[in-house]
């Protein structure tokens, strides 16, 4: 008696192709932008400097030297950019606390309001 040919399971490329088909929601414009981090204020400071020094490095080497210089930096060389990063912090939870009290939480239900509507209705 042979043996029926079993279904051939998926591949995990066409697994993550029907995964990417699902549409992602769609990012508010008019969000607030998040804190930068200690670090990203010292890689903007020193990005161009690093790049004058080593005019023939890649982005990811010009990445690689910021992070090696980062590391080298004692906490009172580091302390500019944490203040900074510390402002920016109490910035974007400003901002976030604006934009959730009036703008997002508005726009929501306007939306869901929307959806609901479109259910055609039924006539007696």
């Amino acid at each position: 008696m042979p043996k029926e040919p079993a279904a051939k399971p998926k591949r995990k490329a066409a697994e993550k192709a029907e995964k990417a088909s699902r549409s992602k929601a769609k990012k508010d414009p008019k969000a607030p932008k998040r804190a930068l981090s200690a670090y990203m204020f010292f890689s903007q400071d020193w990005r161009e400097r690093i790049k004058a020094e080593n005019p023939d490095a890649g982005f990811g080497e010009v990445g690689k030297l910021l992070g090696a210089k980062w590391k080298e930096l004692d906490e009172e060389e580091k302390k500019p950019y944490i203040d900074q990063a510390a402002r920016d912090k109490t910035r974007a939870e400003e901002e976030k606390a604006a934009y959730d009290k009036g703008g997002k939480k508005s726009a929501a239900t306007a939306t869901t309001r929307k959806r609901r509507s479109r259910k055609p209705q039924q006539s007696p």
